[in-house]
């Protein structure tokens, strides 16, 4: 994908994965849904494309239908995933503490082998 400024391209017709989706939820038939920072998008993908979508390693399984954007998290407190603020506008995805611990755990390794 070019990168075009977000100002200048539609993001629901033309959004970066990993740089504009906080998480995503799978659906039944191939139905995805992007969530981005204010906005959703559902879009019909072919089993390869959501394969390839499920191999991204930005993208961490909080459920079995659930990965959200690691390089997008600003916080992770009280079983909960906060993207941006903690307010009440912020978006939220909650998970179970085994989850937080894993993603806490996850986020160290891979802070640790990028500072290497």
């Amino acid at each position: 994908m070019v990168n075009v400024p977000l100002k200048d391209r539609n993001v629901y017709e033309d959004f970066d994965v990993e740089t504009d989706i906080l998480y995503y939820r799978l659906g039944s038939l191939g139905l995805v849904s992007f969530h981005g920072s204010n906005y959703n998008i559902k879009k019909k993908l072919s089993a390869e494309q959501i394969n390839r979508l499920r191999g991204n390693e930005v993208f961490f399984p909080v459920t079995s239908g659930c990965y959200v954007n690691t390089a997008l998290i600003s916080t992770i407190e009280d079983n909960t995933i906060y993207f941006g603020s903690t307010g009440p506008e912020s978006k939220r995805v909650p998970l179970s503490r085994w989850k937080a611990y894993l993603l806490r755990s996850h986020l160290s390794r891979a802070h640790s082998h990028s500072a290497q």
